[in-house]
């Protein structure tokens, strides 16, 4: 009977649904959500107008095991939507003047490497720091996050092993949760206490916001959070963190404390206009291109409205948080699916509560024919063995086995990973998991390493150990 009722009231989108009795406008909203049922996991949307609440609703269920709906009120981990929190806390350490966003980073971090050019806090908090992404890395190396228990430690030591930065700070753009991870640890550093129990007293707590914290500690319970799911061809499986970096993600929320600390950029409680206004200034790289990126938030635009917002991907988790300045209107949508798309979501919502703002189309579906990707490339089977041997990084701490099978070039990772490579120009290959991967050859045309190349790791060498 318990099953039953629950899945009636999740059907409809009323599951646990704080407010009013449905609307046209809800029943819209009810329409994004439709697919998220008694069966499968789900999502939670908010809404904010005026600095009030207008609408929380939940959808499918926290809990596939025990029958437990999602609600409103239930926790949701919020991925990288955590880091506008992150750099709060740096921002109100700098106003106290306890440390400068242009400190190198390295007086708070000595275990970062010297790299010889100026790395700041504000470089960090920018994504403009070089800094190779620590997730990634230790992708490479075969223990991609999920597949670990990191914890800040572990990021410390794999950072002190990078030898080189993805680009010289200020000069360019690309994601990095490492530097999320370490204004955490220079939070609790400047501070004397723990991140978390910083952001509860200084955040957390003046906001009112009672049902948010950080998993610091992957196995503390934490009543009323929904469980993360992918979705396999067999059915649901559960996808949690089990991790304790925070800072970069980690934020464990409700779309209601969401709604709360977005209201804080228009009448500030914690900070002031002025803090506010400096989180949400856009950096800049050395040579006056604009980054669209301030400190933890995208500040752009959606269909000619502005748009200031923030995505979030951990495990099964999908999040995203989107503001809308001129309209004072803000959305929040929490998932526990990994198939979930939060963005388009947020988007549709928002678009049944800024109708008439918007002066441009809604964007086009991705998809079509596009350029496609490049024809097969023949290697012969003389460059084929040259790239034939091991090799090692010391900064992936990880050895690879290049070698040759029937289907043609595979790299090997303990225990038993076969990737299998796939050429796009002399020297170059695609590689799961690893990227691009170019190999290197000495004067006398030998091949002596190979640097690999994704996202978030622009060159991380392997040396020929044979």
């Amino acid at each position: 009977m318990l099953r039953t009722i629950a899945g009636v009231l999740c059907a409809v989108g009323l599951a646990l649904t704080q407010g009013a009795a449905v609307s046209p406008r809800s029943s819209a909203v009810d329409a994004v959500f439709a697919q998220w049922t008694h069966d499968t996991p789900g999502c939670a949307v908010g809404v904010a107008t005026g600095g009030a609440r207008v609408l929380e609703r939940a959808y499918g269920m926290a809990d596939l095991e025990r029958d437990v709906p999602n609600a409103p009120d239930t926790i949701f981990e919020a991925g990288s939507v955590s880091k506008q929190f992150t750099a709060m806390a740096m921002l109100l350490l700098a106003r106290e003047g306890k440390l400068s966003l242009d400190d190198p980073a390295r007086k708070y971090i000595p275990e970062l490497p010297d790299y010889g050019s100026p790395l700041t806090i504000r470089h960090m908090l920018t994504h403009t720091s070089g800094l190779r992404d620590w997730g990634e890395v230790e992708g490479i190396a075969g223990w991609p996050r999920t597949s670990r228990a990191y914890t800040h430690a572990h990021v410390l030591d794999i950072v002190s092993r990078q030898k080189s930065l993805n680009f010289a700070p200020g000069t360019a753009w690309s994601y990095s949760n490492t530097g999320y991870n370490l204004a955490a640890v220079i939070v609790s550093r400047v501070s004397g206490q723990s991140f978390a129990e910083f952001t509860r007293e200084r955040i957390f707590q003046p906001l009112g916001m009672t049902h948010t914290s950080w998993r610091d500690d992957f196995t503390r319970v934490v009543k009323h959070r929904a469980i993360a799911y992918r979705q396999a061809p067999d059915g649901w499986h559960e996808e949690m963190p089990f991790e304790d970096v925070h800072g970069n993600g980690g934020l464990l929320t409700t779309v209601g404390d969401l709604l709360t600390w977005n209201e804080n950029f228009v009448a500030p409680k914690v900070g002031d206009r002025q803090l506010v206004a400096d989180e949400q200034t856009v950096a800049r790289l050395t040579d006056g291109e604009s980054t669209g990126y301030a400190f933890g938030l995208f500040v752009g635009s959606y269909r000619g409205v502005r748009e200031v917002n923030h995505s979030g991907s951990t495990a099964g988790y999908r999040a995203y948080l989107a503001r809308y300045p001129d309209q004072h209107v803000s959305v929040a949508v929490l998932c526990n699916a990994a198939t979930a798309n939060p963005t388009a979501s947020a988007h549709a919502v928002a678009t049944e509560y800024l109708q008439g703002a918007f002066t441009t189309p809604e964007p086009a579906a991705a998809g079509g024919r596009g350029r496609g990707s490049a024809g097969p490339v023949t290697v012969a089977d003389a460059d084929l063995r040259s790239y034939l041997g091991r090799y090692a990084s010391d900064e992936a701490e990880t050895t690879l086995v290049v070698a040759l099978d029937e289907g043609g070039l595979v790299f090997k990772r303990r225990p038993d990973a076969v990737l299998r490579a796939r050429a796009v120009a002399k020297d170059t290959f695609t590689v799961p998991t690893l990227g691009t991967v170019t190999f290197h050859r000495a004067g006398d045309g030998h091949v002596a390493e190979f640097s690999v190349k994704l996202d978030r790791v622009w060159d991380l060498r392997f040396r020929r150990d044979n």
